[in-house]
């Protein structure tokens, strides 16, 4: 039975239906977020939805989705920050799907692009993108801070040198998240796993 639903996701119909169910969660959870006034991470969560949708859009084929695995990871964080309640837990959330979106990134070049990737480039290059988009990300916020005053990092009752110490535990939690989700790839690398479930007429010729 286990074999029937392990080739069942295999499908490459299965799988792009899979794969649009977690887009419409993502979508649901930016709106949510943006009903609860949380618009930050309400554009968070979209971006994340619309990085999976690059592929199905640009190359004009519903099937053409990442494997639907590679988006549940990359969404179960936006999801987990959506109902977290301890600071902590949100913090974790955010720092995972930062490195999520750095996977996003990775498989959409390793499976729609002539690039590949060897396991050890996969692993340094999802670190570096995690790093880089959590400076964004980072940047963002004061921006946000800045022109709308909101107190996502620079916050009055708290000095400056608690509120950089804070920002840089945050670059290193992201970092380490980073290499979790490159070493996540880099087995994805070794295995190919979900290179059948694209279509063939979207397949980079290499």
């Amino acid at each position: 039975m286990s074999r029937d639903v392990a080739r069942l996701l295999r499908d490459r119909r299965v799988n792009a239906l899979a794969a649009w169910c977690i887009v419409a969660m993502l979508a649901a959870v930016s709106v949510t977020s943006a009903v609860q006034a949380n618009l930050l991470w309400a554009g968070f969560a979209a971006a994340v939805a619309a990085l999976a949708l690059f592929p199905p859009v640009l190359l004009r084929n519903r099937d053409a989705m990442l494997p639907w695995e590679i988006l549940l990871l990359a969404a179960l964080p936006v999801v987990g920050r959506l109902f977290a309640t301890l600071s902590m837990t949100g913090n974790l959330a955010t720092y995972l799907s930062v490195a999520a979106i750095a996977l996003i990134l990775a498989v959409e070049l390793q499976l729609f692009t002539p690039v590949r990737m060897t396991p050890r480039f996969a692993v340094v290059f999802v670190t570096i993108t995690t790093m880089a988009t959590a400076g964004v990300w980072a940047v963002v916020r004061w921006a946000a801070d800045q022109l709308l005053g909101t107190t996502f990092i620079l916050d009055p009752t708290v000095s400056e040198h608690v509120i950089e110490e804070a920002l840089m535990w945050e670059f290193v939690a992201s970092t380490i998240a980073g290499i979790g989700a490159g070493v996540v790839f880099a087995y994805y690398v070794r295995r190919q796993a979900g290179t059948s479930r694209v279509p063939e007429e979207v397949q980079p010729d290499v």
